[in-house]
């Protein structure tokens, strides 16, 4: 049986208007925003002409399957679809102690007396998307790419012994997988669950599954992580009214590798990922994720088309998009 989706509406928003901002506004309407898998993202426009957004963490919201959590030795996935208040509050905090900044936040609240879910009240990021800027005019787009670039470097430089989202990170333990072993258990998973539904990689399945082993096999063993967003593409990057990067959907910032960032990086910057590429990359880290990460973007798009995710020619897109690539990386 389906999930009933029961969406914001503004009569549930008047005593937490009134919370964040008393009586000088008043809510005139609320736009529920396409896009959103995991949460709710609405606009919240005001009698003042003001705006805010109001970010909704409840089943309703998350058209995801539910999966296992966990890697059958007790550590928890890191990768692990996972997208609530606490993670968003642990992620702000983390990027605005590093200086990268972040949509302020005006209230948040888990007591569900103003509608059955966890929410977040934040600012409107007025200036539009870095993905649209480097559409329209890459020239001036460049100021924002540089200091996005400071902010990944800053990131990087924020180290953890152990791996994983921040509110899991202490639950790390000796002997738990290493990060590299945790790419390739879950690329052979997207494997299976792709290979099933696209025929183009069911008749190289076996080739894919040996070149995935045989390149994690010559990635050197770590022992430290940095802090990476996980899914930095363009579209998640705002700007604001000077023109400065505002990162946004941070709930999967992690303790993880800097190459696990910079696939995803390069395969959504494209051509304007030279301004972002970090110097100290391991080659050969990053050929095993590039494969590893475009599974993934087989496997978890078709997985979404399972439900009743409501965009459903994007995520067939996706999926169709990373099958080309990781069939031209197999040659």
């Amino acid at each position: 049986m389906g999930v009933t989706r029961r969406f914001v509406e503004a009569a549930d928003l008047t005593g937490l208007v009134r919370e964040a901002f008393g009586t000088v506004r008043r809510l005139d309407q609320v736009v529920r925003l396409r896009g959103g898998s995991k949460k709710g993202v609405y606009r919240l426009l005001f009698d003042d002409d003001s705006t805010a957004i109001l970010y909704v963490w409840n089943e309703a919201e998350n058209y995801w399957p539910e999966v296992a959590a966990d890697l059958g030795t007790g550590a928890v996935d890191p990768f692990a679809d996972a997208s609530d208040l606490g993670l968003f509050e642990a992620a702000s905090e983390h990027l605005g102690a590093i200086g990268v900044r972040t949509p302020r936040v005006y209230l948040t609240d888990r007591s569900r007396r103003h509608h059955p879910a966890d929410l977040a009240l934040v600012e409107e990021v007025h200036g539009g998307t870095l993905e649209a800027l480097l559409r329209r005019d890459p020239e001036a787009a460049r100021p924002a790419l540089t200091e996005l670039a400071a902010a990944l470097t800053a990131m990087g430089g924020r180290h953890s012994a152990r791996l994983g989202k921040l509110t899991l990170v202490d639950r790390a333990r000796q002997g738990d997988p290493t990060s590299e072993q945790i790419v390739l258990e879950r690329a052979l998973r997207d494997l299976e669950s792709a290979a099933t539904r696209v025929q183009r990689l069911a008749n190289v399945r076996e080739r894919l599954a040996d070149t995935l082993r045989g390149w994690s096999a010559v990635v050197p063993p770590r022992t430290g992580y940095g802090l990476i967003h996980g899914e930095l593409g363009p579209d998640h990057v705002l700007l604001d009214d000077r023109g400065r990067p505002v990162l946004i959907d941070i709930e999967g910032l992690m303790y993880f590798d800097q190459e696990w960032e910079h696939a995803f990086l390069e395969l959504r910057f494209g051509e304007h990922y030279h301004w972002l590429r970090g110097s100290d990359l391991d080659e050969d880290r990053l050929r095993f994720y590039r494969l590893a990460m475009h599974l993934s973007l087989v496997a978890g798009p078709l997985r979404l088309l399972d439900g009743d995710f409501p965009d459903r020619e994007l995520m067939a897109g996706i999926a169709e998009h990373n099958t080309g690539r990781i069939l031209r990386l197999l040659g």
